[in-house]
Formats: structure tokens, sequence, C-alpha cells
């Protein structure tokens, strides 16, 4: 069953699947608290601007994807600083602006073939040694100010007035958990397109939830559902020829569906 991992590429596409598998749920969670999810899916289509932006100007694509990603973070979280829009309504004008200069500049590009594809919808099996470096290095630190900033991160998440009140350096952190957010997306784009992307954030959160446990423990069992729909959706991919992206988030909506009967029955 193993025998995939015989071919290097494969070896590559599982090991940057766990990695983004493991942050993207992290961030999910205090996202999905905050009443956020959208932010990655609209951070993923400000990415796939960078793409496009990169494409007119003859730059790696995915530099220029993370560049705006981050762009659009800040952006994001400077408006929403200011409160001049609802979270709702600004998310969704990013979204939209970032997908037209996407759909505009791909054509201007003429590159609307096959290859852009891998960034709609993922090329985790073309993930390159270089790709994993930067996937490895992106998702270390990620994971690691998680952990270490996890009760500010939880305090902020619920309550901001009373994480301010405690001491808790709001504008600094809102603006770190901004852009985190902003460069897991763009490397993200690599293993489940940008399309996917805030699928792998949210789904395993939601299905976490569904076992009304601790915040702790929720965003544990979240990082265990991503990273299961990761290996199930690479194996479903490599044994069916199917799309592996696609794959990874059909495996955590059937997870999603199993923990949501199982909540149903027990109340």
């Amino acid at each position: 069953m193993l025998d995939f991992l015989d071919y290097d590429f494969m070896q590559r596409a599982l090991i940057a699947g766990l990695l983004i598998g493991a942050v993207a749920p992290l961030l999910g969670m205090f996202l999905t608290v905050r009443r956020q999810a959208l932010i990655a899916d609209t951070l993923a289509h400000a990415s796939l601007a960078g793409v496009a932006l990169g494409l007119l100007l003859g730059i790696d694509p995915l530099l220029a994807a993370g560049a705006t990603s981050i762009i659009a973070a800040l952006f994001i979280e400077r408006l929403r600083t200011l409160g001049w829009f609802t979270s709702d309504s600004l998310l969704a004008l990013i979204l939209s602006g970032s997908l037209a200069f996407a759909v505009v500049g791909m054509s201007a590009a003429n590159r609307f073939n096959a290859g852009i594809l891998q960034y709609l919808f993922g090329g985790i099996t073309t993930v390159s040694t270089q790709d994993l470096w930067l996937i490895g290095g992106v998702s270390a630190a990620v994971l690691i100010l998680c952990i270490l900033l996890f009760k500010e991160f939880f305090l902020l998440s619920f309550d901001e007035d009373i994480a301010k009140a405690q001491g808790v350096r709001t504008v600094m952190l809102n603006t770190l958990m901004a852009l985190m957010t902003a460069v897991t997306v763009a490397v993200g784009m690599r293993v489940v397109g940008v399309l996917l992307m805030g699928a792998l954030m949210v789904i395993p959160v939601l299905a976490a939830m569904r076992l009304g446990l601790s915040f702790r423990a929720t965003s544990v069992i979240a990082v265990a559902i991503s990273l299961l729909s990761v290996l199930l959706g690479l194996l479903l991919s490599y044994y069916h020829d199917l799309a592996a992206g696609g794959a990874i988030v059909l495996v955590a909506i059937s997870i999603f569906g199993v923990t949501s009967l199982s909540s149903l029955r027990r109340s």
C-alpha cells in the first residue's frame, strides 16, 4: 500500500502535504473562532493575483504570490482596525478585486494554460526540493509561533477587549496573525491550490468542533484530521489517478460528515 513512497516526487508530496496540513488548521482554528474563516479564501485569491503579476513582470510567480498575499493581509487588517467596513464586506471586496485582476493579468500575459491549473487546484506531485525547503521553513515558523503564543491568540480570538485588558499587545498580534495566514496560504498553493486552500484551513476545524471538546483539544484533533485527510487524499490520488488537492479536501469533508453524524447521535 505504501509503494507510492518508492518515488521521490511522492515523498516530497507527502512531506509538503503533511507540513501544510499541520499548520493550516491551527491558523484556521483562530480564524474560525474570530468569524474570519473567509480570510483564507480572500488571501488565496490575492495570491492568485500575485501569480498573474509575476507572469506579467517575468518574476517567480510563487514569490509574487507571497508578496501580494502579505500586502493584502496588512491592508485587510488596517481597514478592519479603522472600522470602515464590516468584515464580510471587506473580504468580499478584496476577494472580488483580486480575482478580477488575476483574470485580466493572466489574459494579458496569454498564460491561460494547463500550468495555471496547478495554482488553481494545486500541483502537490510537482513540488520540488526547493519548494519543500520553503514550505518547511514557513510551516516551522508558523507552528513555533502558534505554540509560543497560543494563550495570547486564544484570548484575542474570543474577546479582543479582554485580551487588551490583560496586557496582550492586540495590534501586534493581529498583524502577526494576518502575516502568518498570508504566507501559509501562499506556500499552500503548491499543495491544494488557490481554490481549495481555504477549505484545508477551515473544514478540519469544523469537523473537530462537532466533537464539543475544549479549544486546545479541538485544535489538536483538527490537526490530526487535516493530516489524515492529506494522507488518505494522496493515496486516493495515486491509486485512482485523481486530482490530489481535491481528493484531500473531499476526505476532510467526509470526516466532517462523520463527526457531524456522531454529534447528532449524542444529542
